[in-house]
């Protein structure tokens, strides 16, 4: 394991879990996304049969995930566009730089996607000379902050109203006093030059439907729908585990994932993309690439017990149930996927011997499991992960030796007693001194035990 990540990490860690303004700041919102959660599940006959329904369909798709793969190859190059095989994100990124060569694309205009920011793409289109602009409003405030996004659902959910002043007045001028409505029109005058502008226009797909060779993408400002409407040509980045067996299923998936993403019945605009306009159409790109994106998900697919992770929809629900989360905020991971599930997947993506220190930034409460909408057992696979982690020797090889001999005192009362509490305090402070963290005080044992004071 690298150690100097998860020394960084928990130091990070430490600095932000006791920040008090980022604490009030997350809680905030986070609270009014609870509010609105709780009265969407309210609106369901059964929120747990949509649940069960949503998790069998899911764990179909990846027993038969080739044969939809493929259906929707089939499918879309049958309506005029080009599907494209991802193995690495270097080879998406070859891709798109071919593309964009043989086409003169000099600006792009892109929606909110995480695939995207697995293949650091703003990045790599700036080393071509490219032009890459954020069009998801909390997307677009912290590419201007010059961060990542700190949220799978809500990339700038770290930031406040007043946060967001401070960058519109730094790079246009705007006064700090503006109300959140002025800073939203601004960012909009703003974005329509770059959309009429753009050469082209990246998106990534909420799901990718087998049976009509389409992808669905669901989203709250329409500014996906501005990014493929304009420019000539289109391209949707999707993980392979996006697939859904049918046209149908959205009817079921998309507001499964506004209730639990949002809290709101359905987003704002949903649209399916099924390929370049035909010759009667007036809107809409010339030409459509879908490029599938492996980049490590078939090293988690061939893991009978890990395969599961791959029915994640990506709403965001287990990162705003999760303590750790919301105590230590979502740059401390420094990964793309972050939370429980980020905890899960990201150690196969980029390695273990990079980020197995995530697995212990879990408390193995539950909570996670408890509202993830298609029922993937997260907790379990964390503790599988640290498992696994320790079987490829990830840990210092001191650590066994002093769980098992922790383990060994501990599990028997006689012999906790064969040394007084002074001497467990002792103990316990020298252990536990780059453990516990310097903001908090080690729990003191008692001077005699329970078992000494009741001894007759």
């Amino acid at each position: 394991m690298s150690t100097q990540k998860a020394k960084k990490f928990k130091e990070d860690a430490a600095r932000v879990a006791f920040d008090e303004r980022h604490r009030k700041t997350i809680r905030f919102n986070m609270g009014k996304y609870h509010a609105a959660v709780a009265k969407g599940k309210a609106r369901y006959e059964s929120f747990e049969a949509t649940r069960e329904k949503a998790a069998q369909i899911k764990r179909h798709t990846l027993e038969h995930l080739s044969d939809y793969l493929q259906q929707f190859e089939k499918n879309f190059t049958a309506n005029g566009g080009t599907v494209l095989w991802a193995r690495t994100a270097d080879d998406a990124i070859a891709y798109i730089t071919k593309i964009f060569q043989e086409n003169n694309v000099k600006s792009i205009v892109k929606s909110k996607s995480m695939t995207t920011e697995e293949i650091a793409l703003n990045e790599n289109l700036a080393k071509i000379g490219v032009e890459s602009v954020e069009t998801d409003l909390g997307e677009y405030i912290v590419q201007l902050a010059g961060e990542k996004p700190y949220h799978i659902v809500t990339p700038a959910m770290h930031k406040s109203k007043a946060d967001v002043a401070q960058l519109f007045n730094k790079h246009f001028g705007f006064p700090l006093e503006s109300s959140a409505e002025e800073m939203t029109m601004l960012a909009r005058a703003k974005l329509r030059e770059k959309y009429l502008a753009a050469d082209a226009g990246i998106t990534g797909a909420n799901f990718i439907v087998a049976d009509k060779g389409a992808i669905a993408v669901t989203e709250n400002e329409g500014n996906a729908l501005m990014s493929t409407s304009f420019p000539k040509i289109q391209i949707a980045i999707a993980g392979i585990e996006k697939v859904i067996p049918s046209y149908k299923d959205l009817g079921l998936f998309w507001p499964h994932l506004a209730q639990n993403g949002t809290g709101q019945p359905i987003t704002a605009y949903s649209s399916v993309f099924s390929g370049p306009k035909k010759a009667n159409e007036s809107h809409g790109p010339e030409k459509m690439y879908v490029i599938l994106l492996d980049n490590g998900r078939t090293n988690i697919y061939k893991q009978d017990k890990f395969r599961v992770a791959l029915s994640c929809i990506r709403c965001g629900a287990c990162l705003n149930a999760c303590p750790i989360y919301k105590n230590i905020g979502g740059y401390t991971y420094d990964a793309v996927y972050t939370g429980p599930i980020g905890t899960v997947i990201s150690p196969h993506l980029k390695g273990f011997d990079k980020l197995a220190h995530l697995c212990t930034a879990c408390s193995l409460c539950a909570n996670c499991a408890s509202v993830c909408p298609v029922k993937m057992p997260l907790n379990d696979l964390i503790l599988e992960n640290r498992r696994k982690a320790v079987e490829e020797g990830c840990f210092a090889k001191v650590e066994k030796p002093l769980i098992d001999g922790f383990t060994f005192f501990t599990e028997k009362s006689s012999r906790m007693d064969c040394v007084g509490g002074g001497m467990k305090n002792f103990a316990a402070k020298c252990a536990g001194k780059n453990i516990w963290g310097t903001k908090r005080a080690f729990p003191k044992f008692a001077k005699k035990s329970y078992r000494k004071l009741n001894k007759k």
